[in-house]
């Protein structure tokens, strides 16, 4: 592509010098012609001979066109005479002519004509363009075989670094040249990729580990439950081991549809945002807890207050937020919902036993338990906290665990205002 590109700049150009060397070879006869007739006018003025310049000839001719210097005639056609006075420039067959009308010294007037012969001017032309498209070929193959030759030069330590990147073990880097300049910051990129695989393929790991040991509990108690059941047909046993059995299926509906959001938001999947209303949502939250649920109440709101996002979004917060509020609060939960100038926050407080500071950081990733008092009220899947966490920090928001003033837990979830 390169050489193509070079010829045809080339070629471009020695098609236009081409064009331009016959008018060039022109002019510079002219203007040779030219000086040659000044010289002349001031001799003959000067009632002296004239000299010619080599390669042209000066001829000295009375007003019609008639030589008085003594040669031959030149054969010039009235209007060719007409030109010449007036100073212009003549073609003849095989010759350019100027010429200029001066007076002697005994006061005739004399028309002082140069010529010069253009034997072999269109076969100049044509060698001269013959050899401006050689010399345009040439020069594209030089600047092929110099291009060729630079990149390969230049891409060779791009290809050594493909070498070393292929066979690169698992969990190494690419050496870093010692000088700063583009294939340094290339191989820090590649560098940089590579730690961010290895994250991923870890998360991954970690996720696909905790999932399976996640699936594996419901699963291994639904069947012993059932097996339990067909073995004793004995009616209240089967009664309360459906019950049981049931139970653990809605644990298990819980845990995959869990598994499911989690994995639409690890594929990028993001709807566009709109302007949430969060007071009626949260409103709406709280009249779906299921009765026996401790004693919940929404406070510190003023008026509607906007965030962007989605409503399933906000949904999914605020359900889980308050499913974990109730799994263990003691009799008391708080919702609030507060708005500053470009951000609005929501608040769940409950009472009680808190999470202790050096889990608050970890209680948002997947499949992360609490030990303690918090573990042992534990009923859930490990992956609600999860899923609100990603749900805020996809739409730029945050998300911070800390104590309520009842002493429990603090869950602040802060979004971009809405309007």
């Amino acid at each position: 592509m390169a050489a193509a590109i070079t010829f045809a700049c080339l070629l471009g150009l020695s098609l236009l010098a081409g064009k331009g060397l016959g008018p060039l070879l022109t002019e510079s006869v002219d203007n040779e012609l030219a000086a040659a007739v000044a010289s002349a006018s001031t001799a003959v003025s000067a009632g002296q001979r004239p000299q010619a310049p080599p390669g042209v000839t000066v001829r000295v001719l009375d007003t019609v066109g008639d030589p008085v210097d003594g040669q031959s005639s030149p054969g010039l056609s009235a209007h060719v005479v007409h030109d010449l006075k007036a100073g212009d420039r003549v073609e003849t067959d095989g010759a350019r002519w100027r010429g200029a009308v001066v007076s002697a010294p005994d006061g005739s007037q004399r028309l002082v004509a140069a010529y010069a012969g253009r034997v072999g001017f269109t076969s100049a032309v044509r060698s001269g363009s013959f050899w401006l498209l050689m010399t345009a070929l040439l020069g594209a193959l030089v600047a092929t075989l110099t291009t060729w030759l630079v990149v390969r030069s230049a891409l060779r330590p791009v290809a050594r670094m493909g070498r070393t990147l292929h066979a690169l073990p698992s969990g190494e880097r690419l050496p870093l040249p010692e000088a700063h300049d583009e294939l340094r910051a290339l191989a820090a990129e590649f560098n940089a990729l590579l730690s961010r695989q290895e994250e991923a393929n870890d998360r991954l790991r970690r996720f696909t580990g905790d999932a399976a040991h996640e699936l594996r509990s419901p699963v291994a108690s639904i069947r012993v439950q059932a097996e339990v059941a067909v073995a004793n047909p004995d009616p209240e046993l089967s009664q309360e081991t459906l019950a049981d059995i049931l139970t653990e299926a809605e644990r298990l509906s819980a845990l995959l549809d869990g598994l499911l959001s989690l994995a639409r938001s690890d594929a990028g999947e993001l709807p566009p945002a709109e302007p949430v209303e969060l007071v009626s949502e949260a409103r709406a939250a709280l009249n779906r807890l299921p009765q026996g649920s401790p004693d919940a109440r929404l406070s510190g709101v003023t008026g509607q207050v906007w965030a962007w996002a989605t409503h399933a979004e906000v949904e999914l917060v605020l359900n889980n937020l308050l499913r974990n509020a109730c799994r263990y609060a003691e009799g008391q939960i708080v919702v609030s919902v507060l708005a500053r100038p470009s951000t609005v926050r929501l608040v769940v407080d409950d009472d009680g036993p808190g999470i202790p500071p050096e889990h608050r950081e970890r209680v948002f990733d997947r499949f992360y338990r609490v030990s303690g008092d918090r573990a042992r009220a534990s009923g859930g899947t490990g992956l609600g906290l999860a899923m609100v966490a990603e749900a805020v920090r996809r739409r730029g928001g945050q998300v911070q665990a800390g104590e309520s003033p009842e002493g429990g837990a603090r869950f602040q979830v802060t979004w971009r205002a809405g309007r």
